[in-house]
């Protein structure tokens, strides 16, 4: 089959746009190589101090810590959460799935600023009962992440399910084989990739998330995005830009793993 590639004036477009989102990100670049302590380009002279500062400062790692072991958390209960239902309404077909669905996407259509408001009275009501699953809790961060992630990844599997053909599911379930065994043997292994994306994109959101941080976090649970609006607010610390330039290193890197394994396949095909 023949394959179509974008022309010249397709591409030089691509090149624009993608210029325009990223060149405001590369800016951060040259700022965390200032030997200021304010935020500013360098002046003649270069340094790496504040690369040090995140190796030195023991509040910078214990949050990168932190970040790391809600975004593992949210990422394995979000994509558990997200592939037993997408799956159960794609094998039932229930009356109401239309419904359903809406219902479970709902944290995509409020405004971040009421979900957070909610999740905060939850969280601070739950802290009557236990200090460990209420607020400002690494328990209560993850379930308020969980919430706000879960339809992200349930609209991956979902899209990676309507790609299967349902014929293999029915010639399994005339077969004789088990719900288990269809789901495990015939379906997942359909749509491990879209899983596997699904998992990747709620660790990078619980990663990055800060509007519904701040609404139910204080002293005990500091996340990195939290870390850093906190370095913004007080001191304009300059490692913000360092910590910065950090993140989109790790994140450019995971893209490229992502599209390397994608295309995997289609070389293999050749």
């Amino acid at each position: 089959m023949k394959i179509q590639r974008p022309g010249p004036l397709a591409v030089a477009l691509a090149l624009l746009v993608g210029a325009f989102l990223l060149l405001p990100l590369l800016a951060v670049v040259p700022i965390s190589f200032t030997p200021s302590r304010m935020l500013s380009l360098p002046q003649g002279s270069l340094s790496l101090i504040h690369y040090r500062q995140l190796i030195d400062n023991p509040d910078w790692l214990n949050a990168i810590v932190l970040s790391t072991k809600i975004g593992i958390l949210t990422s394995l209960i979000s994509t558990a959460l997200a592939t037993s239902f997408a799956l159960g309404i794609w094998m039932l077909q229930p009356r109401f799935s239309q419904v359903l669905v809406g219902f479970v996407l709902l944290p995509m259509i409020v405004p971040p600023v009421v979900s957070a408001m909610t999740l905060y009275f939850l969280l601070t009501g739950l802290s009557r009962f236990s200090q460990t699953i209420g607020f400002d809790s690494v328990v209560g961060v993850t379930m308020a992440h969980v919430v706000m992630t879960v339809p992200f990844a349930v609209v991956m599997v979902l899209v990676s399910l309507a790609q299967v053909d349902r014929r293999i599911d029915l010639a399994a379930r005339g077969l004789g084989a088990t719900v288990a065994q269809r789901v495990f043997h015939i379906i997942l292994p359909n749509i491990s990739f879209g899983v596997m994306t699904a998992a990747l994109l709620v660790f990078v959101l619980s990663w990055e998330e800060i509007g519904v941080t701040l609404f139910i976090t204080s002293v005990d649970a500091i996340t990195l995005p939290r870390l850093m609006w906190m370095g913004l607010r007080d001191n304009v610390d300059p490692a913000i830009a360092a910590i910065s330039v950090v993140l989109i290193v790790i994140t450019t890197l995971v893209l490229l793993l992502r599209m390397a394994i994608q295309r995997r396949p289609e070389f293999e095909e050749e």
